[in-house]
């Protein structure tokens, strides 16, 4: 991977894009911060006053909860649909075979940088309902096997969502997010082999 090179499967990310993924993450969590410091005087990682803040145990536990719940239910979906299987054989093409340790970090990054945007600086602002449906419009890709994927980030986003309303705070949508994105990353890898 030294060389930036495609790795021989094809389809799987080089250390380039692999770059240029984690710097997008990077540019969307900065972002965040910019904008809740500006706005609100804050950082984007609270719902409100830190006295809301349930404790770490539950925020842990019902992070690892809800993504356990969402992996579940996407391998219900792709075992149970035409449209489930379509996504998961069109999304294991265009990711290829992932190692572990990319697969941790890309769920990292992504967890961590789309929470913050979506949730620790959008939510306040617009509400949970906007904040969810314009994480599912992101999510949307005009291809026939794709299209299912924006459903799933709408559940998705509403879970993460209400993670951060109830819990007062972005450690169990991120934990869930991460969950998500990383079993579901080495998941898909593995099927692209």
């Amino acid at each position: 991977m030294a060389s930036g090179k495609p790795e021989p499967h094809g389809g799987a990310p080089t250390e380039l894009s692999m770059r240029l993924v984690l710097s997008f993450y990077g540019l969307m969590a900065g972002a965040a911060l910019v904008w809740r410091l500006a706005a609100d005087g804050v950082v984007p990682w609270s719902e409100g006053p830190t006295e809301r803040v349930l404790p770490v145990s539950w925020r842990l536990g019902s992070g690892i909860a809800v993504g356990l719940l969402l992996v579940w239910a996407s391998r219900e979906f792709t075992a149970r649909t035409e449209a489930g299987r379509a996504l998961a054989s069109e999304l294991a093409r265009l990711v290829g075979p992932v190692s572990a340790g990319r697969a941790l970090a890309l769920a990292a990054a992504s967890g961590l940088g789309e929470e913050l945007f979506f949730r620790g600086a959008l939510q306040p602002r617009v509400g949970w309902l906007a904040a969810t449906l314009i994480f599912a419009a992101v999510h949307f890709v005009p291809t026939p096997k794709l299209r299912s994927w924006a459903l799933f980030a709408l559940a998705a986003g509403a879970l993460f969502g209400a993670l951060f309303a109830l819990t007062g705070d972005l450690l169990a949508p991120v934990l869930a997010h991460a969950l998500v994105n990383g079993l579901n990353l080495r998941w898909l890898g593995e099927r692209a082999r």
